[in-house]
């Protein structure tokens, strides 16, 4: 055997198991005798008629539901498995040779998604230690907003500085806003003198004093306007829901008179926003994926894609190597569809108020299904090869061309492509088409990126989750309850419209895919019904209490034992799961806080906006998630203290509601001097820490007298739904 072929044979990736199995079998054999005999015991204790037979009954529908989602929840931490590239290896194997990359960023309402954030994203991705002449860099906008367009002028201007700074000194990470915030004050004469610190520096901050000023006014100076042509494309009948198809070139990175101030070439940059009409239907973010997909095959046809959140700026400059050394690996690059990287936060508070920080999620649950065969693409963070992305089904003798898109182009012909993707772009383009379909990404769900994950290994393709040590991508999380609830809100009921459709994992991953992995796309799937049997068990034991009615064994009965085995070992190991993945204590008690909240909230309200639909009684909708809070905001969530608002949100009352249910019954039941204790503990003591999980939602509605307190308006709504809620009788 030759050295070459030495050489040629070294994998350009590992994979290892995930250590601590022993453990996690020895508490799911335990926990699931546990469960069986919890549910043998409702079963065959059902109380007579008129002794609260409703309320154990509907206790055991609860605890059956329950523990059907447990049993789904284990099948990723069955087997997870961590990967690990060789980028030494890609570079002495391929050296420059390397394919070329389109990189997508959406936007959608400068206002929730301020200009200022996404060219910071933008910058980041335009600044990646791969060949600047093999990027190009999309920005989808899809509120077609001068402002946006003028923010990305800007930074096409601001690139040919940041970009050679950032190559010269190697810093990360390349987002200029998260750079000068991370090394304010730091010692950065070890890297480039404080003079060029302070220059560049100076530079970004005019320049974004300036886009932010351009935003706050809503206008762009006349003497910018001249500087380039595409500021002509706008004018005063044009609005952010009816405009025609805009593609501009902004930097032509395959003209090779396009250089930054290093003399190297620059990247491809590109803004696009799509026509818009009212009485057409655009498809929200996956009709913007999907006429990226068509714009650029004109421009520059990259055999890889990658996409991005526009607030999920690049934080590792070799993210592109690292996903690479996957494509390109000679014994298995051939299966693999797409790289997922975890959906990380810059802006996570030291206890993670919101629950929000995804971490036992990124930890466990992505890697254990990428055993199973395949993560979940999650709609940001992931490089797809562009022909998966266009419907192509895996086949063994497929060879990719990895060397389409390494073109040169004069610059006088800008302006007939810039024509043509126009073409692409029209609102009745894709009328009579596949797209959406069986081309690109899914339509007709809000979670557009699971369906289409789904349908990639549907048809053969593997794919493969890369966590690396320094986060390759950061973002930002909702900062406020409103913000996280709508965001759950969103991912619950697109999960469960998958479910409940042809595309349902155990239907269309039928032979298709392993049941581990249809299993695994359950999880997302079910967290809508969840809502149901949490709301039941958060409101009926405390009801029961004051009612005198027992609904769990004596304390002295051995049947006792399961119960608390159940609740305990589901508790330590969901700390210990949360512990191991880079959560503090009280960061896994504010998240065992939001888990009960999100599923009679948010949940509840997916579910039931998901049978809205099914019954023709509403349409498919999608709101943004804000990017931005006030200063107040900002205070509180870095205080770590729970934002409500001003607003008399149905979802609050909900919250408020509970919360008083159980403190009103616990308080109650105290009071009832000849209560036998030995019956009613157990419920006693899952009241009590409900209330004890509630103690922030206390002090919002009757202590705080700041902005983000709970408004008097929905305590007094929680009020009157809590004297309802005692007229209703268990039988």
């Amino acid at each position: 055997m030759t050295t070459e072929t030495n050489r040629r044979r070294r994998r350009l990736f590992a994979t290892e198991k995930m250590g601590g199995r022993a453990v996690y079998r020895f508490q799911a054999a335990t926990m699931a005798a546990g469960i069986l005999l919890v549910l043998y015991y409702r079963a065959t204790r059902v109380p007579a008629a008129g002794e609260g037979r409703a309320a154990w009954v509907g206790m055991l529908a609860a605890e059956l539901w329950c523990a059907v989602y447990w049993v789904i929840t284990q099948s990723v931490r069955w087997c997870p498995i961590r990967r690990r590239t060789f980028k030494d290896r890609l570079a002495e194997r391929y050296k420059e040779n390397l394919p070329c990359v389109d990189i997508f960023v959406c936007t959608a309402d400068p206002h929730s998604e301020p200009p200022s954030l996404v060219i910071s994203t933008i910058l980041s991705v335009m600044a990646y230690n791969y060949p600047s002449e093999k990027i190009s860099v999309y920005l989808s906008d899809d509120g077609g907003s001068i402002l946006t367009f003028y923010a990305l002028w800007e930074a096409s201007i601001f690139a040919k500085k940041w970009l050679p700074f950032c190559k010269r000194y190697n810093i990360e990470p390349r987002s200029p806003a998260a750079y000068f915030s991370e090394s304010e004050g730091r010692h950065i004469h070890n890297l480039c003198t404080p003079k060029e610190w302070s220059l560049i520096k100076d530079l970004y901050e005019q320049m974004r004093e300036r886009i932010d000023t351009a935003v706050m006014s809503g206008k762009i100076p006349e003497e910018i306007k001249l500087k380039h042509k595409g500021f002509k494309e706008w004018n005063s009948e044009i609005t952010s829901k009816s405009h025609q198809p805009i593609v501009q070139i902004l930097i032509d990175g395959k003209c090779r008179d396009v250089v930054d101030d290093d003399g190297h070439e620059l990247p491809t940059l590109v803004y696009m926003a799509r026509e818009k009409r009212p009485k057409y239907h655009h498809n929200f973010k996956a009709g913007a994926l999907n006429a990226l997909i068509r714009v650029s095959s004109v421009i520059s046809d990259s055999p890889v894609i990658l996409n991005v959140d526009c607030d999920m700026y690049s934080n590792c400059s070799d993210s592109i190597r690292d996903a690479l050394c996957f494509f390109l690996d000679e014994e298995m690059g051939h299966k693999i569809g797409f790289v997922q990287y975890p959906q990380n936060y810059n802006n996570m508070t030291q206890n993670n108020i919101y629950g929000n920080s995804l971490n036992v999620s990124n930890h466990v649950e992505m890697s254990g299904m990428d055993s199973a065969g395949g993560c979940p693409y999650i709609g940001t963070g992931c490089f797809h090869r562009r022909e998966i992305l266009c419907g192509r089904k895996f086949s063994k003798d497929y060879k990719e061309d990895w060397n389409r898109g390494i073109k040169e182009r004069g610059q006088e012909k800008l302006n007939e492509i810039e024509d043509k993707a126009k073409s692409l772009v029209t609102c009745t383009y894709e009328h009579r088409t596949e797209w959406g379909n069986e081309i690109g990404v899914k339509y007709g769900c809000p979670v557009e990126d699971v369906i289409t994950g789904l349908a990639i290994h549907c048809r053969g393709w593997k794919s493969v989750y890369m966590s690396p040590q320094r986060a390759a991508f950061l973002g930002v999380a909702p900062a406020t309850l409103a913000q996280t609830l709508l965001q759950h809100k969103r991912w619950s009921e697109g999960c469960l419209t998958i479910f409940l459709s042809k595309y349902c994992s155990f239907l269309f991953g039928h032979g298709k895919i392993s049941l581990q992995l249809q299993m695994g796309y359950c999880i997302g799937e079910l967290w809508a019904t969840i809502s149901l049997p949490t709301l039941y068990y958060v409101m009926i034991p405390p009801l029961c209490l004051v009612k005198g009615t027992p609904i769990f064994p004596e304390i002295t009965s051995l049947w006792a034992i399961p119960f608390i085995y159940v609740f305990c070992m589901k508790t330590v190991y969901s700390l210990y799961e949360a512990l191991l993945s880079g959560d503090t204590l009280k960061g896994w008690w504010n998240g065992q806080r939001m888990w009960m909240i999100r599923r009679i909230t948010s949940y509840l309200y997916g579910f039931i906006d998901t049978i809205r639909k099914l019954l023709g009684l509403s349409k498919m909708s999608f709101k943004v998630t804000a990017k931005v809070s006030d200063d107040d905001e900002a205070k509180r969530y870095e205080q770590e203290i729970l934002e409500f608002g001003s607003s008399s949100s149905p979802e609050y009352v909900i919250i408020a509601t509970v919360a008083l249910l159980n403190f009103v019954c616990l308080v109650g039941g105290l009071s009832l001097w000849n209560i036998p204790w030995n019956v009613f503990l157990l419920q006693f003591i899952l009241c009590g820490m409900i209330v004890i999980m509630n103690i922030p939602i206390y002090e919002a509605m009757l202590l705080r007298k700041d902005k983000g307190s709970i408004p008097s308006s929905v305590t007094l709504a929680s009020v009157g739904f809590l004297m309802l809620a005692f007229l209703v009788p268990i039988v």
